[in-house]
C-alpha cells in the first residue's frame, strides 16, 4: 500500500527550496489521507514525519489539434520532517 500511496517526488525549484527547510514534496494518490501519507513516508524512508500538508491541484484545460481536453486533477503533499532528518530523492528506493 505504501508504494501505491506515494506516486513520485516533486522535483521543482519551489520543492528544492522547501528541501532546505526540512520539507519534501510528493505527488500522491488523490484519495490518500494525511495519516496514510505520513505512515507511507515513515515506512519507506525511515524518517520521522512532523506534519503533512496536502492540496488538490486542478487539471489545466489544454487544446490539442483544436479539441479541448482537461488534464487530470492530482494531489500534492508537503511533508515536514523532524529536525536534522532528510530524504535523498536522487537515489532510488532499495
Amino acid at each position: 500500500m505504501m508504494y501505491q500511496t506515494i506516486l513520485s517526488p516533486l522535483v521543482t525549484e519551489k520543492a528544492a527550496g522547501l528541501g532546505e527547510q526540512g520539507q519534501v514534496s510528493f505527488k500522491v494518490l488523490l484519495s490518500a489521507t494525511k495519516p496514510e501519507i505520513k505512515a507511507s513516508v515513515e515506512a519507506l524512508f525511515g524518517v520521522t514525519v512532523v506534519s503533512v500538508n496536502t492540496s488538490v491541484v486542478k487539471g489545466k484545460t489544454k487544446r490539442v489539434r483544436g479539441r479541448e481536453g482537461v488534464r487530470s486533477d492530482w494531489k500534492k503533499a508537503v511533508v515536514r520532517l523532524a529536525e536534522g532528518q532528510s530524504i535523498d530523492l536522487t537515489t532510488g528506493l532499495a
